[in-house]
């Protein structure tokens, strides 16, 4: 087994509101996560579409500079997906996107690595890369084939303005859920994917299918995790909330950090509190700065 993680998913452009205009900053939950995880030591590799236009690049540039991996990478001239950001008044951000024929979601059997030859020490997955047809199809395919050899991580971070048929959504994401170790999901995600459900009925039907381990984010109440006969809770880190982007993505990368370096079965009682602190304090300074702008290792230690 190699010591490769592997991030599938998009890297798009957010345009966040800048006064009366729009400022282009790199997202995607999947490409934050990359981030994340690169500033955190782990050796990362990003796997998806980048264009060759101007957002494409300023994308690749700054995947290269956090230090994460582009060799698996798929360049091509199809433009980037775009996702204009629009922010409430408390900071939470909501979606408008453009993502038909863009090199984002163009994923193919041709270009995607072998799981099988390169065995990779874990796969994170999920966001928008997971539920676009036809990539959706093709990657779930190969995910299927990347299980065999190492543990999936999945983040539904559900997206109701790019597709609002909740029965639908909730039949891809629990497809998911069933090839994955463990699941990153918020409790946003959960009750818009199965309203008025609790949501303790709803991972515990996860853990049964065989998921070893769900991690809820709960916004400004902190997180819970979830294993079969366990469940620990935090307090989120009291901070002066700038911008909520990329807080989910910083509490997936410290769950795969936990992961490659402890081993699954490893997270449990205090090693799984530890994670969990872990998480929540990263989380603070990712939600303190505009933007996804996730911590280094460093900021967290």
């Amino acid at each position: 087994m190699s010591d490769q993680v592997w991030v599938v998913g998009e890297v798009l452009i957010d345009l966040i509101p800048n006064g009366n205009e729009h400022l282009a900053v790199v997202g995607g939950g999947p490409a934050n996560t990359a981030k994340a995880l690169a500033k955190l030591g782990v050796k990362t590799y990003f796997i998806d579409g980048i264009s060759n236009d101007e957002y494409g690049q300023i994308a690749k540039h700054e995947l290269i500079s956090a230090h994460v991996s582009l060799d698996y990478a798929q360049y091509s001239n199809k433009p980037t997906c775009t996702a204009k950001v629009i922010l409430s008044s408390s900071g939470s951000a909501s979606y408008e996107f453009v993502i038909e024929d863009t090199a984002t979601f163009d994923f193919s059997h041709q270009w995607l690595p072998d799981p099988q030859k390169i065995k990779p020490s874990l796969l994170h997955i999920g966001t928008l890369a997971t539920v676009i047809e036809p990539g959706a199809s093709v990657l779930f395919k190969w995910a299927q084939s990347v299980a065999n050899v190492a543990p999936i991580v999945f983040d539904p971070n559900i997206r109701p303005a790019v597709m609002d048929k909740r029965g639908e959504y909730m039949k891809m994401v629990e497809k998911w859920v069933a090839i994955s170790s463990a699941v990153k999901v918020s409790d946003e995600d959960l009750n818009w994917l199965y309203p008025g459900k609790v949501i303790d009925q709803i991972v515990n039907e996860w853990l049964e299918v065989g998921v070893e381990l769900v991690v809820v984010t709960l916004g400004d109440k902190g997180i819970t995790a979830y294993r079969k006969n366990e469940q620990i809770s935090v307090y989120a880190v009291k901070v002066v909330v700038a911008d909520t982007v990329g807080a989910g993505d910083t509490v997936g990368a410290v769950l795969v950090e936990a992961i490659v370096n402890n081993g699954l079965d490893k997270l449990t009682g205090e090693v799984l509190k530890s994670m969990l602190n872990r998480a929540v304090k990263a989380a603070a300074i990712t939600v303190s700065r505009t933007g996804a702008n996730p911590p280094s290792k460093e900021e967290i230690d």
